[in-house]
């Protein structure tokens, strides 16, 4: 998990993550987010609506750590929710979240 951390850092400092349950939702509504990353502490309510959300608009989502691992990786408080914005950035993260044995719904069914 600390690879999937690190490329997180990586992404924020280009400017390649939005985080906070505002910024992602607006990223996947308007076409920009290539993976959507929600902490696995987050409400039901929260990971219903972004599930819902990621199927509907063909956004791969993955339920990864908690909301202090992520904040902590983008250097930000606690977020229950990341998206990451470069097509790039988000495959090397799948990468690293499937070899680390995290499921990654890919909604591209």
């Amino acid at each position: 998990m600390k690879k999937v951390y690190a490329m997180l850092g990586m992404a924020m400092k280009a400017g390649k993550v939005v985080s906070g349950e505002f910024s992602t939702e607006k990223s996947v509504k308007g076409g920009q987010a290539q993976l959507v990353i929600v902490s696995e502490d987050a409400s039901d309510n929260t990971k219903k609506m972004f599930s819902n959300m990621c199927k509907f608009y063909k956004v791969p989502r993955c339920f990864c750590g908690t909301k202090e691992e992520l904040g902590c990786a983008v250097g930000k408080a606690m977020r229950a929710s990341l998206a990451i914005t470069e097509e790039g950035f988000a495959k090397a993260i799948m990468e690293k979240l499937e070899q680390a044995g995290k499921e990654i719904d890919s909604a591209a069914d």
